[in-house]
């Protein structure tokens, strides 16, 4: 795990960007993942650790547990792809491939028979708190930031970083950004209650990383320290990975580029000042990128 830096954009005004692309697995679910085997007992850590995951918490809990010489089952749908599935088994993790809607079931019968800890992908307290240490940099590297973007998917990554920047700054806005067509975690915010929205509907975006809901833990942390929620298109997100692509010359994948989609499309309701957008993440599908740039 590494400490990313924030690198300017002057293409977009006073915004920098916290690429989380550079992490080791290329996304923020290392912090996420290393912090929450971390925090294990000793005799409790060495049973080993499992996760239902077909994206980056897959890799990121097989290369923490890698890291704690620890075994690490990951249980990954059967439609997943090759290349997840190869990538997570190089990192030492055992596959176990199921029926997407036997994952969770699964997950827990392997956790209960081998005596293994459930590390769940955001619905996590040290999970959370592992993805907070993103708000804690940026604090310290910026501490003139008026504004934090963050993308929102299940919610573990927003829900650190508010929750980290709102303890040491209170003062400094934080916002959570979703696509349109995976909206839910908006129309919670603005119903004041947790929404549920069915995957046919999430799973029209893009950004393939943020078509899961909220968890009840992950929206109470957005209500306590998130000021407000912004929604982009399709099209905005496209032109948000170009522009970091040809401005930064950084890699971001579509659920990694909403939070500079939001701040280039809602610029006129940000606070003044220097805003910081997270890149989540950059790993790409190279065709999606190719037709992008």
């Amino acid at each position: 795990m590494v400490r990313t830096p924030l690198i300017a954009a002057p293409w977009a005004g006073p915004l920098w960007l916290k690429p989380e692309s550079l992490q080791p697995i290329g996304a923020f679910k290392l912090r996420g993942a290393y912090h929450a085997v971390a925090s294990l007992p000793a005799d409790v850590q060495k049973n080993g650790v499992v996760a239902h995951s077909s994206g980056n918490h897959a890799q990121a809990l097989a290369y923490a547990a890698r890291d704690y010489g620890i075994p690490c089952v990951i249980v990954m749908p059967d439609a997943a792809l090759p290349a997840k599935i190869a990538a997570t088994r190089a990192l030492g993790a055992e596959v176990v491939l199921v029926g997407a809607t036997e994952r969770l079931t699964e997950a827990a019968a392997i956790a209960a028979d081998r005596g293994m800890s459930l590390i769940p992908p955001f619905d996590h307290p040290d999970v959370i708190a592992g993805q907070g240490t993103v708000g804690l940099e940026i604090l310290d590297d910026l501490a003139e930031v008026a504004c934090v973007l963050v993308p929102v998917g299940g919610g573990g990554l927003a829900s650190g970083v508010a929750a980290a920047v709102k303890a040491l700054r209170p003062d400094v806005t934080v916002v959570g950004v979703e696509p349109e067509l995976a909206g839910d975690a908006a129309e919670s915010f603005a119903a004041g209650e947790l929404r549920q929205w069915p995957l046919e509907k999430t799973y029209r975006t893009i950004a393939d990383g943020l078509r899961t809901n909220l968890s009840e833990r992950t929206f109470a942390h957005l209500r306590t320290y998130v000021d407000e929620m912004l929604t982009v298109s399709e099209k905005q997100i496209e032109d948000a990975m170009g522009r970091i692509a040809v401005g930064s010359r950084l890699v971001a994948e579509p659920s990694g580029a909403v939070s500079v989609a939001g701040y280039l499309a809602h610029r006129e309701v940000l606070p003044p000042g220097p805003a910081v957008a997270v890149i989540s993440g950059g790993n790409v599908d190279p065709s999606v990128l190719a037709r992008v740039l």
